[in-house]
This record gives structure tokens, C-alpha cells and sequence, in this order.
């Protein structure tokens, strides 16, 4: 291999080197604070009432919410460095090949004019008109004309795979340059996560073992209600849509989760965050979606509550921020949010702001 060729190569394996620091995921938790010294005393927030804990769960529910934003805010980074990544590997590799074919041509182009200083250094013309021999000579301007032609050709295609070369380079650049800004974004999110849910752990840790368990009441009891006004709305008297085949395989797998652990930003097999779960459940049923709520809620199709099927993901909050998969009478699967599992909730136990369905073709 040419020194030429050898650069070539070292070039795109330092870009796709790049591309591989550039694309590794932040660590998924903050440190856990250390327990205090000996001989300290922890502060400890004394809750004694309903009312007092309500405000915490509501407090604690409104931390959480602002985590998972901040958790979708960071899987479309990483979903989109995901595809930079794989955009730039792929303009590398045309680097390459379009250096190697560039190089062949150069050595054609010098072989040719190596031949012509062999023949004297007078050009093709000059030897056609020199010739004695009229056969020779007809027979040699058509030659002349073909290796004009050729010539011609192969300085087409050398300043054809610069101009190449030179515009995979400029977009290998601005794919890096959007890695960069996304490597930003994504560090932003994810140290807005860790606050939130710092903040969170923090507050939970004040209460006592027994306004724990008060406060988890509380939430089942929330929940409970918002499910309860829900059904009797009436939503589910009409509902008679059936699952199709993809639609009971995405259910079948996401039901199989329960009680594996929530991570924000995971996608499985042991841990995952809420659209982890709905996206990995669907790529298990042959369908492709997209990776976050925010991006489930705008690319898939809507469709109403009413006629909602197992499988269809049912998006809550006005932000988007969360998602669930329906498994059918008034039941969803999610994975709710930091130190709980994956689990089954009543479709209406949060504010729906709509279902998409991954499956419109199966109807």
C-alpha cells in the first residue's frame, strides 16, 4: 500500500475514532451521597399529616415529571448521534474509496504519458502524420480519435471524484460539528436528570419508614382516583378493537418486563426508561418507532382514545413526557419512573394527552 493510500486510511479511522468517543453515553446515575460521619445527626424533615405528605407527593411527582422530560430531552440526542454516527462512518468510507479510485486514475494518467515519452515525446498526431504507410495512417486516426476520447474521459473522471471528495469531506465536517453540538446537548440533559432526581431522593430520604409507606398510599390512592373519573367517562363502553398479531407480540414482550427496575435512558434487556420499554417492545414485534415519547407522539399515528387497541401507546402529560402501552380493559404497562419497576397501571392513573398506534397498516 502507497504512502498516499496508507493516509488515506489512518484519516477515516481517525474519524470514525472520533465519532466512537463522541457517541458513548453518559454515566446513567449520579454518585450516591455518602452517609454522614459518625457522631452527626442527620437533618430530618418530621411529616405528621396527610396533608403535609400529599404536598410532598405532589412535589415529588412534579420533580419526577421534569426528569423524564429532561430524559427524553437526552434519548433524542442520543438517538440522533446514533444516526450522525453512522452518517459520518459512511462518508468515510467513500473518503476512502473515492482517494483509492483517484489514486488509480492519477496512475493510469502517468502510464499513458510514460508510454508517449517512450514514443519519442511527440504526441499521437505527430507520429499518425510521419507515417509511410496509408493503411497505417487510416488505420491510426481512428485510434488517435479513440485515445483522444479516452483521455478526455479520464480527466472527466478525475476532476468528477475530487469535486466528490471534496464534498464528502465538507459533510464528513458538518456531521462532526452536529455530533459536538448534540455531545453538549445531551451532557446538558443529562445533569438535568440527575438534579432532578437528586432533588427527589433527597426529599424522599427526610421521611421516616412509616411516612414512606403513608406517602405510597397516597400515590396508589391518587392513582386510583384519576383512574376511577377516567373509566367513568364512559371511555371504555365502546371500545371492541381487537389486537393484531404484531400488536399481542409488542404486549406479550412488555408485559414480560414487569418488575425489571426503571433507568432513564435505558433501552433493556435488564433495565428501562418509559419509551425504552415502548420502543423496544414494538422493535420485538418487527416495528420499527421512534425512540422517545415526544417522538412517539409526533411521527406515529393518532387516533382516539375511543378506538384504542392493545399495543396502541397512550402518551400522557401535555409535554409528551411519558408513554404506556395498552393491554386492554382499562389497563396500560409502563415503566413508571426512578426506584420503581416496570408494572401495570390504569390507562387513566395520569392525564392522556393521546394514543398513537406503531401498526395503521394492520387494520
Amino acid at each position: 500500500m502507497g504512502a498516499g493510500k496508507r493516509g488515506v486510511l489512518t484519516a477515516a479511522v481517525t474519524v470514525v475514532c472520533a465519532v466512537t468517543v463522541l457517541a458513548v453515553p453518559g454515566t446513567a446515575f449520579a454518585a450516591p451521597t455518602p452517609p454522614p460521619d459518625p457522631g452527626t445527626t442527620a437533618s430530618v424533615t418530621v411529616v405528621t399529616s396527610d396533608v403535609e405528605l400529599e404536598a410532598v407527593r405532589k412535589k415529588l411527582d412534579k420533580l419526577y415529571r421534569a426528569a423524564a422530560k429532561a430524559t427524553d430531552e437526552y434519548n433524542a440526542a442520543e438517538e440522533k448521534a446514533r444516526q450522525q454516527t453512522a452518517q459520518v462512518v459512511r462518508l468515510a468510507k467513500k473518503i476512502v474509496e473515492g482517494r483509492e479510485k483517484l489514486d488509480d486514475l492519477k496512475d493510469r494518467a502517468g502510464a499513458a504519458a510514460a508510454a508517449q515519452y517512450r514514443g519519442g515525446g511527440l504526441p499521437p498526431e505527430a507520429r499518425l502524420v510521419l507515417s509511410d504507410d496509408p493503411q497505417d495512417f487510416l488505420d491510426g486516426a481512428g485510434r488517435v480519435r479513440q485515445e483522444q476520447h479516452a483521455a478526455k474521459g479520464m480527466l472527466g473522471e478525475m476532476t468528477r471524484t475530487q469535486r466528490d471528495l471534496e464534498e464528502y469531506a465538507e459533510d464528513a465536517r458538518e456531521q462532526m460539528r452536529k455530533l459536538e453540538v448534540g455531545r453538549k446537548v445531551k451532557a446538558a440533559a443529562q445533569k438535568r436528570v440527575e438534579r432532578q432526581i437528586e432533588a427527589a431522593e433527597k426529599l424522599e430520604a427526610e421521611l421516616e419508614q412509616e411516612e414512606k409507606e403513608r406517602l405510597a398510599r397516597l400515590e396508589r390512592q391518587a392513582a386510583a382516583r384519576a383512574q376511577a373519573t377516567w373509566l367513568s367517562s364512559g371511555v371504555l363502553d365502546e371500545l371492541t378493537s381487537k389486537a393484531t398479531a404484531q400488536g399481542r407480540e409488542a404486549v406479550a414482550y412488555a408485559t414480560a418486563q414487569i418488575g425489571k427496575p426503571y433507568q432513564w435512558g435505558a433501552e433493556g434487556p435488564n433495565t428501562f426508561d418509559c419509551s425504552g420499554l415502548t420502543s423496544q417492545a414494538w422493535l420485538a414485534a418487527g416495528k420499527t418507532i421512534p425512540r422517545t415519547s415526544q417522538m412517539q407522539w409526533q411521527h406515529l399515528k393518532r387516533v382516539d382514545v375511543e378506538d384504542m387497541r392493545p399495543g396502541d401507546l397512550i402518551i400522557y402529560w401535555a409535554d409528551a413526557s411519558h408513554v404506556g402501552m395498552y393491554v386492554g380493559d382499562g389497563v396500560m404497562v409502563h415503566a413508571p419512573r426512578p426506584g420503581r419497576t416496570v408494572t401495570l397501571a390504569g390507562a387513566g392513573s395520569m392525564p392522556i394527552l393521546g394514543v398513537v398506534r406503531p401498526d395503521p397498516a394492520a387494520e
